[in-house]
């Protein structure tokens, strides 16, 4: 007999509605969306790559703690671990949303058009070695299989301690988060060259893609504080989230912000150090035509606010005020993504209807598969020890 075999550990019936909410918008925001494909297709496909790096990240993001969680432990990870799986389980539905950037590449990477590096010795050398659109798509393939790959091992042993016997698998999560958070950083940073820093070859920073690992980092434990806020309200997380875990993830917003900040102002002081032409465009051009109020935006909203909101203790135990900076970084991170990827293509700042529609198009469609996989399996994996030990504390 467990502590818990009195617990309703399925999902609340009031994720039903945001679930029905959510694709709803999707569909009929997606749809009109499609229009502007055939109307406006560059404005469209550069919007649709900023939408769904940003949700793809909160994807990835969900992978990264839950191997954190399994390697270091901790009740801040064994109450969100089932929220965490379920983004984990949107991976293959990104995966599937990657086909219009492979199908629409002309429109977003100059580097297709030979007439564009014709000029640049270095680039038609790149063009005919590395970026390739059959080797673009190939590596894109390989990402995705690494990445469904190691999601599946972690669901499907996850999955095991839904039924009895109580087992200890955290030596076999090690095995696999180990050597997984090892293949994610490569695979990640290499999608990034390809995906983005490969709009502005032949600009190359070595810390670009540590950028992305940590902003998807920060947008993952973001959305999941604001998951974790909604179902605060029923039972078991009104039960097991206790405001120390509720403390320990506003932690790990303030720690993401940080290295956040510390990674783009390195990779800006050593550019601007170096004063290399080919490398400190990338900075001049984001700094004058209305783009630097979004480089001001970012350093004010993404770092200097937020850092000073979350040093207060009391706010980051507060599950109600934490959930409004959460909401805050997510908009955040896609402002962050709007300037490293439209800054490529327009010499001043401004916003288009894709630069709208797609992100709540996609998001819709995100937020939908998200409690859908959410209610696929119980919100604690009750024959795991960790979740045992949890209960057995809670109902001491």
């Amino acid at each position: 007999m467990t502590p818990a075999n009195h617990l309703n550990l399925e999902a609340p019936m009031g994720v039903r509605p945001i679930e029905r909410r959510a694709l709803t918008i999707g569909v009929v925001v997606g749809l009109a969306s499609l229009i502007l494909a055939f109307t406006e297709p560059d404005k469209f496909f550069h919007a649709y790559l900023i939408a769904f790096m940003a949700w793809l990240g909160i994807s990835l993001g969900c992978m990264v703690f839950l191997m954190i969680y399994h390697l270091t432990g901790g009740v801040w990870g064994t109450v969100v671990r089932r929220p965490l799986e379920a983004g984990v389980r949107t991976i293959w539905f990104m995966a599937v949303l990657f086909i219009p950037i492979a199908a629409g590449m002309k429109h977003i990477y100059f580097w297709l058009n030979p007439a564009n590096v014709a000029s640049n010795k270095h680039l038609v050398d790149l063009t005919h070695s590395y970026l390739t659109q059959s080797g673009f798509i190939f590596r894109a393939v390989i990402y995705f299989v690494i990445w469904i790959g190691l999601s599946w091992l972690l669901l499907s042993l996850s999955a095991t301690q839904d039924k009895p016997p109580v087992r200890n698998l955290s030596p076999r999560f090690r095995v696999i988060s180990g050597p997984g958070l090892i293949l994610y950083a490569f695979t990640v940073t290499f999608a990034v060259i390809d995906w983005v820093m490969s709009l502005s070859a032949p600009w190359i920073s070595t810390i670009y893609g540590f950028i992305f690992i940590v902003g998807q980092c920060l947008a993952a434990i973001s959305f999941i504080v604001i998951v974790e806020t909604i179902l605060i309200k029923y039972e078991p997380f009104s039960k097991v989230l206790k405001p120390k875990e509720i403390h320990d993830h506003g932690k790990l917003m303030l720690t993401f912000i940080m290295l956040w900040a510390y990674f783009s102002f390195s990779q800006l002081l050593i550019t601007w150090a170096g004063n290399l032409p080919s490398e400190i465009t990338w900075f001049t051009r984001r700094l004058y035509h209305g783009w630097e109020y979004v480089g001001l935006f970012l350093v004010l909203f993404h770092f200097a606010v937020p850092f000073a909101l979350l040093l207060s203790r009391p706010l980051k135990r507060n599950p109600r005020r934490l959930v409004k900076v959460a909401i805050w970084l997510i908009i955040a991170r896609y402002e962050d993504l709007f300037w490293s990827v439209e800054g490529n293509f327009r010499q001043s700042f401004f916003v288009t209807l894709p630069d709208i529609l797609l992100p709540i198009a996609l998001g819709g469609l995100w937020v939908w598969m998200y409690f859908r996989n959410l209610r696929q399996a119980p919100l604690l994996p009750l024959y795991a020890h960790h979740t045992q030990t949890l209960l057995e504390s809670v109902h001491e």
